[in-house]
């Protein structure tokens, strides 16, 4: 009788040790149960329960998210030379120039359509769902952060006379200061007229700068091999310290705007599947599941540009041959936001139907129009998009001081929006993966 009530204590503590070992060994599992374990902690601290003050939670929060910050802080160390030597090197293993041409065309039409099409998928979702319409009036709330916290607008609407200089302005004219700056669209532009340059050069010359390209690659690889080490503990300082800084309240007072973006991503992940099964002919289920370590990290980082080395990883593994993904991969970071055009089609509508400010389509399609283009050379990195909502609502007339009411929820928002955008770097991915021919593909 003892032998047989042993077995039920022999088989939890089998089970107990499966766990902790599936645990150890997936990163994503391990990351999942980080989050879980901020959120819990965040609700326990924050200011739903009222057990600490809000100086003493705050400063409980920055001390919890030290390693979040860490990790951000050591892929940020390495994040231009990974994407100037992975671009480089894409490009001058990418095969011919008719090649090339294949893949930039193929990808630019991808950013965009997609682009235009999250952002009115926003823009039809926001004027069906009206969520600003119930909060006229709001501002006048006491409490939330002050308005003097918000970016100061850095950019006026878009004007045609100006397209000509914002072109010419692409190219980086001191490539040391956009390198040390972290400009990247301009570490981008670089990178790619690098690696045309090489491909025009007599290989013998190129041969050791490549080499050189190729040592450092591999030392900024070690260095985010080292960072991933910490992403369960920066996964779980970053959540709680989310929870405690907004609380379960806000989230539920924001609903009808939290609810109206939260829609539109999942109707734009829905738009990725339909591509990825019909383009790539990849099952739905198992891309799912191949890139669900990737975007869980995303999602916790809020940051394409920090996962950009896993993205690429996961991209391999689906099967995209690395020139492929060396090309494709660094320049979605950088410039596939759709999930980012269609929150702030959302976010901009919400402010004036908030504001009672009647906007016309023609004014909406060009405040879509801006938002776009905004959004395709906007950085990779956590809150940007409150810079580029502050520039055009201000632009157009919008009261900024509405930008108060959507900074408590923007964190979860942005959460959402990088992991739809990394999963349209993933089906950029897939999509191109046969458009090299299969000599070029073997090569690389």
């Amino acid at each position: 009788m003892a032998e047989i009530a042993a077995q039920p204590r022999v088989h939890i503590r089998h089970q107990r040790f499966r766990m902790r070992a599936w645990i150890r060994t997936r990163l994503w599992a391990q990351v999942l149960t980080g989050m879980m374990l901020g959120f819990a902690i965040g609700i326990v601290l924050g200011p739903d329960t009222g057990w600490l003050t809000p100086e003493t939670s705050e400063a409980v929060g920055r001390w919890l998210a030290l390693p979040g910050q860490i990790f951000l802080g050591l892929i940020a160390m390495v994040l231009v030379p990974l994407i100037f030597t992975s671009i480089v090197g894409g490009l001058t293993n990418a095969g011919s120039g008719a090649d090339l041409r294949a893949v930039g065309l193929r990808l630019a039409g991808f950013i965009l359509a997609t682009t235009v099409a999250a952002a009115w998928i926003g823009v039809a979702l926001a004027q069906w769902i009206k969520p600003g319409a119930g909060m006229v009036g709001a501002l006048a709330r006491p409490g939330g952060p002050d308005v003097a916290d918000l970016p100061e607008p850095s950019a006026s609407p878009f004007d045609g006379a100006r397209a000509p200089d914002i072109i010419a302005g692409i190219l980086p004219s001191n490539p040391a200061a956009a390198i040390t700056q972290g400009d990247m669209l301009a570490v981008v532009v670089l990178a790619i007229l690098v690696g045309l340059a090489i491909l025009q050069v007599d290989r013998e010359k190129t041969a050791p700068f490549l080499r050189l390209l190729d040592a450092l690659l591999s030392i900024a690889m070690e260095i985010v091999k080292w960072a991933m080490f910490l992403a369960p503990f920066a996964v779980f300082g970053l959540m709680a310290q989310l929870v405690m800084r907004i609380g379960l309240g806000t989230v539920a007072g924001m609903s009808a705007y939290v609810g109206t973006v939260l829609l539109g991503l999942a109707l734009l992940m829905l738009l990725y599947l339909v591509i990825v099964t019909v383009v790539a002919r990849v099952q739905p289920f198992t891309f799912l599941k191949d890139a669900a370590g990737t975007l869980l990290l995303a999602f916790s980082t809020s940051s394409s540009s920090a996962i950009m080395p896993m993205t690429m990883s996961t991209a391999r593994i689906m099967g995209t041959p690395s020139a492929i993904a060396n090309i494709v991969v660094p320049l979605g970071a950088t410039m596939n936001m759709a999930g980012t055009a269609l929150y702030q089609s959302v976010a901009i509508l919400f402010l004036a139907q908030m504001a009672g400010v009647e906007l016309s389509l023609p004014q909406i399609m060009l405040i879509t129009g801006t938002l776009v283009a905004s959004s395709i050379g906007a950085p990779g990195t956590p809150g940007v998009s409150i810079a580029i909502l502050v520039s055009v609502a201000a632009g157009f007339g919008i009261p900024v001081e509405g930008m108060v009411i959507i900074l408590g929820v923007d964190r979860l928002l942005d959460m959402s929006r990088t992991s739809v955008n990394v999963t349209g770097d993933l089906v950029a991915c897939m999509s191109l993966r046969h458009v090299l021919d299969a000599k070029t593909l073997q090569a690389a």
